[in-house]
């Protein structure tokens, strides 16, 4: 440990600590932009590059970076006096003078940190005039790159490439040139970009944003020749309310779907419908997989991977191209739950699938590609048209001047919008292969599962493990979130040294409650705990609590998709993968 003061206040702190985090532990604020922390992940940006951060340290000539800078035994440190005040406005202004000025037209206008800097700093004039930086503006699927705005604070480098080892990012060129791009400054679209959205998420000014489906939604709701329904992820409901005010944990299932019926959807739906879906697909495929290699079929592919999110999806068809036939087929649930209402609902209400449109809230920007993909489109039409996040919707509820806090509970529409407590905690890590055993430990051993809460796959470590014992079948489970350390599971599958018999994926920290979509959670593993525990009440709350058991799911079966993994449920709610290395593009022209 060591003693230093701080604006005249005794610290102490363990070696090796930043004087910003020195700082913050007396309680005492220092303005960033280039530094960005992950608690609990032991990630951490501080190139030091943006100057925001400078004290003046007693004895040295320079000012100091605060978050590049080690605190020393015995150090006095000024944070605020009128040197440090005039260099941060000074830099403050460089900044904003190579920055464009359409505040009142930016996706983050209201949540930029420049924007916030500049109004706590009483920025109101920029002496500095001289050339603009201009960049072209990059739009992919999910994900809008505006290099203009690009400050090269570098948050998005360290999460692309430490955190999701992806690869997509990295400053490239250099002085007034230097910009934060794809390699050969090539297009996103081309680039091993996943479309995960964690760069949006850490992103603080504009630079990278979401594709944003709102106007064409509106445009839908206004068409009196469509029928426009909508799904909501498990994960939005844990979030949502943190848009408007309330404590992160804080679920509104009930006001959501009240904002949804005020906003004009014919139907509110839930995609914890398709969540349960997706068990008797997936759990199916699992249960027969294992029961062939007991029986010693060597052709049988193990450990089975979940499939549910579009961002390790795609990731793993650029990276693990040679792995292709090891996750399960199934669907995610935001396209099973668009597969049947444009089929099985579309013909109860009397629609024609082109006049149905189906809209999800998802907490992930992967999903805006995943529901563009050609796999999952019939003679061009889609069984997804659009995809917003749990921003967007946020955003939508409040220019309808909608007063969110004071609307009253509703409940889903039916039948789409009937689920389980197995279906809401997919929103989690390791919520897929739990509400996965739920319903595998019934069918496999042919007896009531009493405790449905599997603890030992819950949790927040980037990989868990865990053995389930199916009544003397010990099922070996690994569970990963964010994409390096998926990397870490499938490297060992390829190196042969698995000992997995399932492994459930999701591609950002949390799971889907960390989605890139969501509202900012600035890398507070708190608010994704508060989060995780909002769902698993949820889950609590729920009369039905296995997939199999939901009554809709049943009378799905019944009268239109058979059985689960039969004829009729393998064309609508199977897909295929495919090898993607080869579409990256690496060449400059």
């Amino acid at each position: 440990m060591i003693k230093l003061k701080i604006d005249n206040k005794v610290v102490e702190v363990k070696k090796g600590t930043t004087i910003l985090h020195a700082a913050r532990t007396a309680g005492i604020e220092i303005p960033t932009l280039c530094h960005f922390q992950l608690h609990d992940m032991d990630i951490e940006n501080k190139p030091g590059g943006c100057r925001i951060c400078v004290v003046d340290v007693q004895g040295r000539k320079n000012l100091a970076p605060a978050c590049a800078t080690e605190a020393m035994e015995g150090m006095e440190i000024n944070t605020h006096n009128i040197r440090v005040l005039n260099a941060r406005r000074t830099v403050l202004k460089l900044i904003i003078s190579d920055h464009p000025f359409d505040c009142l037209v930016c996706a983050k206008s209201g949540s930029c940190e420049l924007q916030s800097l500049a109004t706590k700093f009483g920025i109101r004039d920029i002496p500095y005039q001289g050339e603009k930086s201009a960049y072209r503006k990059d739009t992919s699927p999910s994900i809008i790159r505006d290099m203009d705005k690009c400050i090269m604070c570098r948050r998005c480098e360290m999460m692309c490439n430490e955190v999701q080892t992806v690869g997509a990012l990295s400053a490239i060129n250099r002085g007034f040139k230097a910009v934060v791009a794809p390699a050969f400054e090539m297009d996103l679209e081309k680039s091993p970009c996943t479309y995960c959205g964690q760069c949006v998420s850490v992103c603080p000014t504009g630079a990278l944003t979401e594709v944003d489906h709102s106007n064409n939604v509106l445009r839908a709701l206004a068409d009196p020749s469509k029928t426009v329904v909508i799904q909501t992820a498990p994960a939005v409901r844990a979030a949502l309310g943190e848009e408007f005010g309330l404590e992160p944990g804080t679920s509104v299932t009930g006001k959501m779907v009240a904002a949804l019926r005020r906003l004009g959807f014919k139907y509110v739906f839930d995609t914890d419908f398709s969540a349960d879906l997706t068990i008797m697909e997936e759990g199916t495929e699992l249960l027969d997989r294992l029961t062939r290699h007991l029986s010693g079929d060597q052709d049988v592919k193990l450990p089975m991977l979940t499939s549910c999110c579009p961002g390790w999806v795609n990731f793993f068809e650029y990276n693990f191209p040679d792995m292709l036939d090891i996750p399960s087929t199934a669907k995610s649930p935001q396209q099973m739950f668009g597969a049947i209402a444009k089929t099985y609902f579309a013909d109860k209400i009397g629609v024609d699938r082109k006049n149905l449109t189906v809209v999800s809230v998802m907490p992930c920007l992967a999903k805006k590609y995943e529901c563009q993909r050609d796999e999952f489109k019939v003679n061009g039409n889609p069984d997804v048209d659009f995809s917003i996040s749990t921003r967007e919707l946020a955003q939508f509820i409040k220019q309808a001047n909608i007063d969110f806090m004071d609307l009253p509970d509703e409940d889903f529409d039916h039948p789409l919008g009937e689920s389980t407590g197995a279906g809401v905690i997919f929103a989690n890590t390791g919520g897929v292969i739990e509400a996965a055993c739920r319903t595998a430990y019934e069918v496999y051993t042919g007896k009531v599962l009493e405790k449905v809460e599997f603890e030992e796959l819950r949790g927040m470590e980037g990989i868990r493990s865990a053995t389930i014992d199916f009544d003397g079948l010990p099922l070996n489970i690994g569970i990963a979130h964010g994409l390096a350390n998926a990397r870490t599971l499938l490297n060992d599958i390829r190196a042969g040294k698995s000992k997995f018999h399932a492994i459930e994926i999701m591609a950002c920290p949390g799971g889907c409650i960390g989605g890139g979509g969501q509202p900012f959670h600035h890398g507070h593993s708190e608010i994704l705990k508060k989060r995780a525990a909002a769902i698993y009440n949820e889950d609590k709350g729920k009369t039905i609590r296995k997939s199999h058991e939901n009554p809709s799911i049943i009378k799905l079966y019944d009268e239109f998709l058979g059985k689960p993994c039969g004829h009729k449920s393998h064309e609508l709610l199977h897909t295929s993968y495919f090898d993607k290395s080869s579409e990256v593009d690496i060449h400059h022209d």
